[in-house]
Parts: C-alpha cells; sequence; structure tokens
C-alpha cells in the first residue's frame, strides 16, 4: 500500500504504485526505483549459496539484538564509526569478525 503525507508538496511517500518502489533510505532521502521483475527467475549455485550466507547474517543480527549487552557494544561502536548498529553486525559476520571478544570477552 502506497502512503503519503501531504505537508506543502509531499511530506512523506512510501511503499508500491504500479512497477515503482519509493521507499526511504537510512540516511533521510527518498529513493524512487522500478519494481524488480524476479518472476520465473532460475537463481545459480553461487546465487543460492551468497542468499544462504546473508539469511545467516540476519540471523545472527537479531541474535545480537536480542543481547542487550552485545547490542549495546554494536551501537557504541556504530555510533563511533557513523554507521547503524545492524549493518556493523551484519558486516562483522560475513567478515568472520567477532567484536564483542576484546570489549565483552564473550562471542555472540
Amino acid at each position: 500500500m502506497t502512503k503519503v503525507r501531504f505537508k506543502g508538496p509531499v511530506e512523506e511517500i512510501r511503499g508500491t504504485l504500479y512497477d515503482v518502489v519509493f521507499k526511504r533510505s537510512h540516511s533521510g532521502k527518498i529513493i524512487v526505483a522500478k519494481h524488480p521483475g524476479m518472476t520465473g527467475v532460475e537463481w545459480r549455485k553461487a546465487q543460492r549459496a551468497q542468499r544462504g550466507r546473508f539469511a545467516l547474517a540476519n540471523a545472527y543480527v537479531k541474535a545480537v539484538k536480542a543481547d542487550p549487552e552485545a547490542w549495546a557494544v554494536y551501537q557504541k561502536e556504530a555510533k563511533k564509526q557513523g554507521k547503524r548498529a545492524r549493518d556493523l553486525a551484519f558486516s562483522d559476520y560475513c567478515n568472520g569478525k567477532d567484536l564483542l571478544s576484546g570489549e565483552a570477552g564473550s562471542s555472540v
């Protein structure tokens, strides 16, 4: 469902309208893109493997968010680097790093 808020020209728009997607980036900019048509796509073996790695990275982020101490460490480090904590945790998992090994002394 597309949502548009009017205040002046347009205050906010997000969602899908026909084959156009409106979304806001984490930096606040509005992104307008063509909706990807992925029906009937046959994924190659390497693509399936990459999607599996991304699924595991997302599971790691959820596990870190569930642990308040671990999440606090990621939020602190993300603030220092000017990044989002979620992105930092995802990147750490993909690169085989454990941000918590030095500060918290435990592995997530």
